[in-house]
């Protein structure tokens, strides 16, 4: 696979040392899996799952574990997917965009990627839900485990802590941040010292790392091995949040991190768990927590809440991160985004998907009441996530890098193979709460492709019923109105057309500016365009000019921005004298072709209730002129 490893130099040595990067990283990065020990062993030995716990069983299934982390997690994603970088990003939408641009000149594939891309980015959303809801739950259910007079108070306290978490998201979390990364390297120490005593009081354990007992146990427990898959897969959710990141911290920090520190205090953790098992079955409530000695155990159930706690906002971030993505490829509609901090500009905070993740969330909670009935809902949306990015893979190693057919098939086979199994073990707990992330990934995707679709069949009637410019202005200017001061920026989505806000201020004000520009936002399927490819500047007659500006799904929006650094002789945008004309469409559904008439409605409604353009391109207030034009869909 083809390597960048020089972007990876660039963005550690912008952003600080790798050691410095490596540290920052384990909050951010590693959450996720990192707090996966308080809860797989007991899902795995759930008494509803009907699997024995004898001495065969808890090497097998800590082998399981083992080999499913050093497979999915080290060869997959740390050695194989960080080399699949879009210009040094990473992520599924990263990769969707590097897929789908492969194979632009076929557009019925195109289009079948574009789609299976959308619903795995649509599954992150069920994610982002059940991630912060198991993880503080199971951690806050440690003081179970010190006292069982705090039974009652475990729902609410977890509610707490998870109702403060979003309530802070709009203050931005840049100066909590910076403890995220010791905190966490904390978590991972102590995980490791746990583990590591007990391991010493049974070494037995370690035969588990040994890949025969993993088979063993399969073999000898047939079906009741396949339900263990399911479980067993949470020990690797959240391994492909290091290739989401990849972006933010380059390939090497993150690889630093996980062989440094990570992999091996996860794998001392669940070996510890194991050998404290074989000593005393019982303690398969909570073999996690048991872990400590008592007079540990506050401690260790405020040091696993706070790195729950990070871990949910990683991933709430991934969620807002991931929203701005998806609205800039054309899949969601524009929401209002705030940014948090004014040195990161990848900090930002959208309320209205904070607030429904957060009522999401309550719901996971209250709903399902514990970790362990969670943990059946955990699992489904992560492997078919997995499942979709190995399919992607195969495209970008076939289509985008040209490598040979067979050597694509034999580089995503194996992992598909090992992703499908995960995934058709976790689909037997779709009755057992697994619908619950699946049915908020299907609402999450009806929205993108009736949006996407909407936005199609909306540009399509505005294209048929447009003006050619160029001839229009030939025509205008022949005879033309009175000129007043000042540049007019005409935003309009068609670059040929002659833009309605155009038509309308002719209409009612018979004037023309000095200056005339029609300016287009072109959104390119890679993250960034660098600034010297930003603005691309076409003269037309009369001091008019044709703009396109150029944006990444992971840029920041920002048009007086964009049009400062245009060149052009005479193409000043002074601010006091430069109005932005924008079109506001006013969507009203009709029978006959397009998507059906209810379907058209929910278009028509999210396209009303869509952020309002001038603040999302950061336009300013007082120099914008918003005109309504009807289209019939």
């Amino acid at each position: 696979m083809a390597t960048s490893d020089s972007k990876s130099k660039t963005a550690t040595t912008k952003e600080g040392s790798l050691g410095v990067l490596s540290l920052a990283a384990l909050g951010v990065v590693y959450g996720d899996i990192g707090t996966s020990p308080l809860y797989v062993m007991k899902t795995v030995f759930d008494p509803a799952h009907g699997l024995a716990i004898t001495d065969n069983n808890i090497i097998g299934v800590i082998s399981l574990i083992f080999w499913a982390i050093m497979m999915v997690v080290t060869v997959k994603y740390v050695t194989l997917m960080l080399r699949a970088d879009n210009h040094g990003e990473g992520g599924i939408m990263a990769l969707l965009s590097l897929a789908s641009s492969s194979v632009v000149n076929r557009p019925q594939l195109h289009h079948i990627l574009f789609m299976i891309g959308a619903f795995g980015a649509a599954l992150f959303y069920g994610d982002g839900v059940i991630t912060p809801a198991i993880s503080v739950l199971s951690a806050v259910e440690g003081l179970e485990v010190a006292t069982p007079l705090f039974q009652p108070y475990i729902i609410p306290i977890t509610l707490t802590v998870l109702i403060s978490l979003f309530l802070i998201q709009q203050r931005g979390t840049g100066g909590i941040g910076a403890m995220f990364g010791p905190i966490t390297l904390i978590w991972f120490i102590t995980l490791g010292f746990v583990g590591t005593i007990n391991i010493a009081a049974a070494p037995e354990i370690l035969q588990a790392l040994n890949p025969l007992f993993a088979f063993t146990f399969c073999l000898h427990n047939g079906l009741l091995a396949f339900i263990a898959f399911g479980a067993v897969v949470l020990a690797v959710t959240g391994g492909e949040a290091l290739y989401a990141d990849m972006g933010h911290f380059g390939k090497k920090p993150i690889r630093l991190a996980w062989y440094g520190c990570v992999l091996p205090a996860l794998i001392l953790n669940y070996l510890g768990q194991g050998a404290l098992l074989l000593t005393d079955a019982s303690v398969i409530s909570n073999p996690f927590f048991l872990l400590f000695p008592s007079w540990a155990l506050y401690p260790a159930v405020a040091l696993a809440t706070a790195a729950t706690v990070i871990a949910s906002q990683a991933v709430i971030s991934g969620v807002f991160s991931v929203t701005r993505q998806a609205i800039q490829l054309g899949f969601l509609p524009r929401m209002q985004i705030r940014h948090t901090s004014d040195q990161k500009i990848g900090q930002i905070y959208i309320p209205f998907v904070n607030w429904v993740l957060l009522a999401a969330v309550i719901m996971a909670v209250v709903g399902f009441g514990s970790s362990s009935n969670l943990a059946s809902a955990y699992g489904v949306a992560v492997t078919a996530t997995m499942v979709i990015e190995t399919i992607l893979t195969f495209f970008v190693l076939r289509f985008a890098w040209k490598y040979p057919l067979i050597v694509g098939i034999l580089a995503t086979a194996f992992f598909l193979i090992i992703d499908a199994t995960f995934f058709a073990a976790t689909i037997l707990k779709i009755f057992q709460g697994g619908w619950f992330p699946l049915v908020i990934g299907a609402i999450i995707f009806f929205v993108m492709i009736t949006w996407n679709s909407g936005r199609k069949l909306m540009l399509e009637k505005l294209r048929s019923d447009d003006i050619a410019l160029e001839p229009f202005l030939e025509s205008l200017l022949a005879h033309p109105p009175v000129r007043v001061a000042g540049t007019s920026v005409f935003v309009t989505a068609n670059s040929k057309g002659v833009p309605h806000a155009l038509l309308h201020n002719l209409s009612h004000n018979q004037v023309l500016h000095e200056c005339v520009v029609f300016l287009t936002v072109d959104y390119r399927e890679i993250p960034r365009v660098p600034d010297e490819e930003r603005v691309s500047v076409k003269p037309l007659i009369g001091n008019c000019y044709q703009i396109k500006v150029h944006y990444g799904f992971k840029d920041e929006p920002d048009l007086p921005l964009a049009l400062a650094m245009c060149k052009q002789p005479g193409l000043e945008f002074e601010p006091l004298k430069t109005s932005y004309f924008l079109s506001r469409e006013i969507i009203v559904p009709t029978p006959g072709n397009g998507m059906t008439q209810w379907q058209e409605r929910i278009f028509s409604t999210m396209a009303r209730n869509a952020s309002n353009a001038a603040e999302y391109f950061n336009l300013p207030a007082n120099r914008v002129l918003e005109l309504g034009t009807r289209i019939e869909i």
